[in-house]
C-alpha cells in the first residue's frame, strides 16, 4: 500500500512509512503460524499491543492482537487491509484516538478519522460485530480530559450510527474528583497495570457474552 500516494485515511503515504516495519512484522508472524479464523481482533494503538494476557483473558476464544504503539486511528485506516483483511475476524475491538488528541487532533477529526476506519473494516470484515472501548482518561495527560470526553462523546454518535458498539471504559477509570483513578495505571501514568486490563476484560467480556461468543 506504500507505493499509492494518498491513503483511505487522506494523508500521504509518505506519513505512515514509520508503521511499515510494524506491520511487516505482523505479515511475518502469520507466515510462521497460519492465524485462525474467526478470531476476535484486536486493533489500535499502544493499550492494546500491551494486552499481554490477551489470550489468558479470553481463554474460550480465539484472539489476534494487531496494536501497534504510538499509533493514531489514521494509521489504522491506512493500514486496514493488513491490520484487518487476512483475518476473517468474527468480532472486532477497537481502542484509538488518545493519542491523535495528545498530537493536536480536534475532537472531530478524532471523530472523522474513526468514522473512517468503521468503513475501511467494513470492507474487509463484513458486518461482524464491532466494539470501540472508549478514550481512557490518563494521570498523564489530565489537561487533556475535556477533549477527551467531547471525543468520546462524538465517537458515541457515530458508533451509534454506524452499527458499532461503544463501550465505556472512561467513567470505571474515574475516581471520586472526576479525575483518572491511580490504581489503574502503570507507573507512567499512561498505560495500564493489570488491574487496569482486568477491568477492561470484564467490559470486553460482557459484549462477547452480549454477542453470543461466550
Amino acid at each position: 500500500m506504500l507505493d499509492s500516494p494518498t491513503s483511505p485515511s487522506g494523508g500521504e503515504a509518505a506519513e505512515f512509512i514509520e508503521w511499515q516495519s510494524e506491520i511487516a512484522a505482523f505479515a511475518a508472524i502469520d507466515r510462521l503460524e497460519q492465524p485462525p479464523a474467526h478470531a476476535v481482533l484486536f486493533v489500535g494503538s499502544s493499550s492494546i499491543r500491551l494486552w499481554h494476557t490477551l489470550a489468558a483473558d479470553f481463554p474460550e476464544l480465539s484472539t489476534i492482537n494487531r496494536g501497534f504503539g504510538g499509533s493514531e486511528i489514521a494509521d489504522s485506516v491506512y493500514f486496514a487491509e493488513q491490520l484487518v483483511g487476512p483475518y476473517r475476524p468474527g468480532a472486532i475491538v477497537m481502542y484509538a484516538g488518545g493519542n491523535d488528541l495528545a498530537d493536536g487532533k480536534s475532537p472531530e477529526q478524532v471523530r472523522d478519522a474513526f468514522g473512517a476506519f468503521v468503513t475501511q473494516a467494513r470492507r474487509w470484515a463484513g458486518e461482524v460485530p464491532f466494539a470501540y472501548l472508549s478514550i481512557k482518561p490518563n494521570l498523564s495527560r489530565r489537561r487533556q480530559l475535556p477533549r477527551i470526553r467531547a471525543a468520546n462523546a462524538l465517537i458515541r454518535a457515530c458508533a451509534q450510527a454506524r452499527g458499532v458498539d461503544y463501550l465505556d471504559i472512561h467513567a470505571p477509570m474515574l475516581g471520586a474528583d472526576g479525575e483518572a483513578e491511580p490504581r489503574w495505571f502503570d507507573d507512567d501514568g499512561l498505560h495500564l497495570n493489570a488491574e487496569g486490563y482486568a477491568l477492561w476484560t470484564g467490559v470486553a467480556r460482557d459484549w462477547l457474552a452480549r454477542r453470543g461468543f461466550l
